[in-house]
């Protein structure tokens, strides 16, 4: 009589899927995608449902509310998933587990950013209530670059593309080499001090400057800066509204590299505590000069980062509003393409002809992230 050799499970048993993990998992992540796009709709229409009576407490509680089902919902969302894929068979789940976490990310990517940016292409070819396409299918686009204030707009976007950018990575360079020869103290009170400007936002940066450009009828002045020009004997000046030479323009963009000089000089002090000290003492034997090894030696190797705090610079200034619509709301010839968007789609109330300028903001930044994308990809290939 012969014994049925006894052994491991199949790999079809292994592997065998679960139908109930898979329906309770699947109906989960229904349930809870449901009432998680529910919560942030009653927030959103219906912020009264949520109301105590006291404005500040009841902006309190919205936004705790918005934490609990955004974070909340997320983390709930993802175990649900985890349930059903852990349900499929094997092979199949550890094929889809690790896209399981990955494309919701990309859905969210897809929902905030990619179709907004469609809708509004389809946008900028339809007229000012965007209720029909124009005829012909390009008027809007020929409505914007027949404007005279688009085109003083476009001069005014290239001038601050040329001096900002420039201006940050020069001025944060100096303060990172100059901070790298004083005492470790010294280098962290510096820095301290230098990026403290980069936890204010835009705006607020706007209202503080704001004090300093300001200027009074008479004697009296609360602007620091009309208030140097009297003492030292000179007349008060309207600054924001002098448009000689761009002067109110440049006086706008001191704000922003005010702002950005910090983010600038982290990240190039970084990188010239990575130069090599040996390529330091060679050229020093070699008897070249501090000014020779900073230029021919240091720079060269900073090179990367330099090109990255340039371009990430050059970017957030394509799109810059947040200064120039808080100082001068675009007037006396300070206008950018990101302020005159606002203009007109909140205050001439055209769609159309807004997101075709939108549009050729979007076509005129492409170029720029497909080139930091490559950097970006060539820079690690090099480590």
């Amino acid at each position: 009589m012969s014994v049925a050799a006894s052994g491991p499970p199949t790999a079809k048993a292994q592997t065998a899927a679960d139908p109930k993990r898979i329906v309770i998992g699947a109906a989960a992540m229904i349930l809870v995608g449901w009432f998680i796009g529910n919560g942030f709709l009653a927030l959103a229409y219906y912020p009264q449902w949520f109301a105590v009576g006291l404005p500040v407490i009841d902006k309190i509680i919205q936004a705790l509310l918005a934490m609990v089902l955004g974070i909340g919902g997320a983390v709930l969302f993802f175990y649900c998933m985890n349930i059903f894929v852990e349900g499929l068979p094997g092979r199949l789940g550890q094929f889809l587990m690790p896209y399981a976490w990955i494309l919701p990310g990309y859905f969210t990517i897809g929902l905030l950013l990619l179709y907004p940016a469609v809708q509004t292409v389809n946008y900028s070819f339809a007229n000012k209530d965007s209720t029909a396409y124009v005829t012909p299918i390009y008027q809007n686009f020929a409505d914007v670059f027949a404007d005279e204030q688009f085109t003083r707009t476009i001069g005014n976007n290239l001038l601050w593309l040329l001096i900002v950018p420039a201006s940050t990575v020069v001025i944060g360079l100096l303060v990172a080499v100059l901070a790298d020869r004083l005492s470790p103290k010294g280098e962290s009170v510096s820095k301290a001090l230098m990026f403290m400007p980069m936890a204010i936002s835009f705006v607020g940066a706007s209202t503080i400057w704001g004090f300093i450009y300001d200027y009074q009828s008479g004697d009296t002045q609360i602007g620091l800066l009309n208030a140097i020009v009297k003492a030292l004997g000179g007349e008060a000046q309207s600054w924001l509204t002098i448009d000689r030479f761009a002067l109110n323009s440049m006086l706008l963009m001191v704000i922003v590299v005010w702002l950005q000089v910090g983010y600038a000089m982290v990240l190039l002090s970084t990188a010239i505590k990575n130069v090599p000290e040996d390529t330091l003492e060679a050229a020093r034997i070699d008897g070249a000069s501090e000014l020779k090894i900073f230029f021919l030696v240091v720079v060269p190797q900073m090179k990367g980062t330099i090109i990255t705090v340039f371009v990430t610079v050059f970017i957030m200034v394509m799109k810059i509003f947040d200064i120039v619509y808080v100082m001068t709301n675009g007037n006396f010839k300070t206008n950018v393409i990101a302020n005159m968007f606002f203009q007109e789609l909140f205050v001439q109330r055209n769609a159309g002809k807004a997101s075709a300028i939108v549009v050729i903001l979007l076509v005129a930044v492409i170029p720029v992230l497909i080139y930091q994308v490559r950097h970006f990809k060539r820079e690690e290939a090099e480590r």
